[in-house]
């Protein structure tokens, strides 16, 4: 229990950190090259571009910090099943913006903030730790890993 509360901390600091970039890099596109009063879908798309950006910062983070312990030998394909799940925690988020800006049509920078970085952050985060969790980063699945890489390893070994 102790394990996953440290994890859990870990997993919501890099999430914050992740959070920050995202708002940041979202506020910054929306209030100048993607601006709703330039760019009629602007918002969707800066929200798409600042959660590639969090992506990228949270993978690091719960790969070389969060998931320390448990990542996998192949970045490449744990990358991959990472981007995945956050692609997934995106179309969340992406449909509490869309809902919010264009259903509801609560076009206000806040409106905006509040539907995709609060609702559809809040949401996303418990779909993607889970997934991270019990896909990308499951222990079973590392020890597979591990003990095939070993198989593979001891034929040329007693050679």
């Amino acid at each position: 229990m102790r394990r996953l509360i440290a994890q859990l901390a870990r997993f919501g600091i890099v999430g914050a950190v992740g959070f920050v970039v995202d708002l940041g890099v979202f506020n910054l596109l929306r209030a100048t090259v993607l601006s709703p009063d330039e760019i009629h879908s602007g918002p969707f798309w800066a929200k798409v571009v600042s959660t590639i950006v969090a992506i990228f910062v949270n993978w690091m983070g719960n790969r070389y910090w969060t998931f320390r312990n448990q990542r996998r030998s192949v970045a490449a394909k744990e990358g991959l099943e990472f981007v995945v799940v956050s692609l997934g925690g995106m179309v969340i988020s992406l449909g509490c913006l869309g809902v919010s800006h264009y259903v509801l049509g609560f076009t206000s920078a806040l409106a905006d903030n509040i539907s995709g970085n609060v609702i559809g952050l809040v949401l996303g985060t418990v779909f993607r730790f889970w997934l991270y969790k019990a896909w990308v980063y499951h222990p079973d699945r590392v020890e597979r890993e591990a003990d095939r890489a070993a198989d593979a390893e001891a034929p040329a070994a007693q050679r």
